[in-house]
């Protein structure tokens, strides 16, 4: 009986390992990479390479890893497969000249739960994401993208923005929160048709959703999600907290939708929103299009998302920046004095005359990194590149921090340096290595604004304030990286000037 128990147990292990060996040999025989693939570090099987990046700052580890692999490499996750390319040159190559092979989106699971199918602006593809993302330009002009009316409307919520940093009478303060609300109220008036109050309970709540999922789906929990959702959508963990506050944004979108719908006048659309549902029921439309109400809620979260997020955390960013570079900000001081003085409101034609505050803008976004990895794109086709074979249907990942900071392009890339974009006349000078908007097809939809809001925005703060640290505290630059990179929590003083 013992002997019989022994061989039972060793026969056991025998087909354990057996079955460890099969899966490993079929991994490898099912993954490997087809001739002239770009190189790879060396990864788990089954696994990959999902545990070797630093979760706290992975493009900083995947501009690293660039710099050993000639800015190419390949890395997987799971059963996915992602192409990185890393430096100016080879991003450049892949998204501005060769962009017509890399301008669809990979399939994501994540967004799959969201909702299902090709939907929204950011994660559509085809036909559908150039409809909608024309629709969306067209209809954003309509109510004042790039135009004067635009503009009076970011000076008057300035207006709003500085009198609640004025009602703390120069205590300490957080400004983020503020700056979300001043910021989301732009695109709010534009796709909602009105703007909301800072008081407004459920709108700062909206406003901490986005900022958590944001910060999570950049985690590693979100990276787990991507490479095992069949496993991950039945395990607990921060990963479910993305589709729970996802759903409470959209179920806040639906309602304003309804609202609309009652009170629609086809002859005057107030904002987005009508206007998608007056081309919805005016035109015949395949279902391709995206001109439904499911495709307007996800339309509106993107909008919701991308206009509150990236230009708020800028202004964060340049806040800690111009209180670390006193003399940065006396500059700029000195130069809005100069161009504005105090008797009126600045205005986007005093850009052209403000040369050091524009330069002083652009150095905040470089070294802000604000969105330093992108989003995925897919090869169209088998592409060439970087003296490489990417195969059809490959995931792509470039790496924007490695432009913001590649050391061939930056005369001081780890140092905040407005003399980046300025010549030895003091005037202003455009580089070609500033992408924080990305390049390409799929450049940022919102860019003008952005730039209008950043100016407008920062301008306004510094003319009629002065920014100091609260003693004792010390500003943290590493910064906490999601989709976005976002300053830890901070407190300033600002100071009447």
């Amino acid at each position: 009986m013992a002997l019989t128990a022994i061989y039972d147990i060793l026969d056991l292990k025998g087909l354990l390992l057996l079955v460890v060996v099969f899966l490993v040999v079929a991994d490898y025989l099912k993954h490997r990479n087809p001739p002239n693939y770009p190189p790879s570090p060396f990864s788990l099987p089954l696994l990959g390479n999902i545990f070797n990046i630093d979760s706290k700052s992975p493009h900083i580890y995947l501009t690293k890893l660039g710099h050993a692999y000639n800015n190419i490499f390949s890395l997987r996750f799971g059963r996915d497969r992602v192409v990185c390319i890393t430096g100016y040159k080879m991003i450049k190559e892949a998204l501005v000249t060769q962009a017509q092979n890399f301008v669809d989106r990979p399939y994501s699971p994540l967004q799959d739960r969201v909702c299902s199918g090709n939907a929204g602006i950011f994660f559509s593809n085809g036909e559908m994401w150039k409809k909608q993302r024309r629709f969306t330009l067209s209809t954003l002009r309509n109510f004042g993208l790039g135009k004067k009316t635009m503009e009076v409307a970011i000076c008057e919520e300035c207006s709003f923005l500085l009198d609640e940093m004025d009602r703390q009478k120069g205590a300490a303060l957080n400004p983020t929160i503020l700056l979300n609300n001043a910021v989301s109220n732009i695109i709010c008036q534009m796709v909602f048709g009105q703007r909301f109050d800072y008081t407004d309970h459920r709108f700062k709540i909206m406003l901490k959703y986005i900022a958590k999922s944001i910060q999570l789906e950049g985690s590693i929990w979100a990276q787990l999600y991507e490479a095992f959702p069949a496993i991950m959508k039945h395990l607990p963990g921060p990963h479910n907290e993305i589709f729970s506050n996802y759903k409470l944004l959209c179920d806040f979108i639906r309602e304003a939708v309804d609202k609309h719908k009652a009170d629609l006048n086809p002859s005057e659309p107030r904002d987005y929103i009508d206007s998608f549902l007056i081309e919805a029921m005016g035109k015949p439309h395949d279902s391709t299009d995206g001109f439904d109400e499911q495709n307007l809620v996800m339309c509106v979260l993107d909008l919701f998302l991308a206009g509150t997020e990236t230009t708020s955390t800028t202004l964060c960013w340049g806040l800690i920046y111009l209180i670390t570079n006193p003399d940065v900000q006396e500059k700029v001081h000195e130069e809005i004095d100069r161009v504005i003085g105090h008797t009126r409101l600045p205005s986007v034609a005093d850009r052209a005359n403000m040369p050091y505050t524009d330069a002083v803008i652009h150095e905040i976004q470089r070294l802000g990194d604000i969105v330093p990895l992108n989003g995925l794109r897919k090869a169209d086709k088998d592409t060439n590149l970087g003296n490489c074979l990417i195969p059809k249907g490959t995931a792509l990942l470039p790496i924007l921090h490695s432009v913001l900071f590649d050391e061939s392009e930056w005369e001081t890339p780890y140092k905040f340096n407005p003399g980046h974009f300025l010549d030895k006349e003091g005037k202003f000078v455009r580089r070609e290595a500033f992408m924080p908007f990305s390049a390409g097809k799929r450049v940022c939809l919102g860019e003008q604004l952005a730039r209008m809001e950043l100016f407008l925005f920062l301008v306004s703060l510094i003319r009629k304030f002065r920014f100091t640290t609260v003693e004792g505290e010390k500003l943290n630059f590493d910064g906490v990286v999601g989709l976005t990179r976002t300053p830890h929590p901070f407190k300033i003083h600002a100071t009447v000037r």
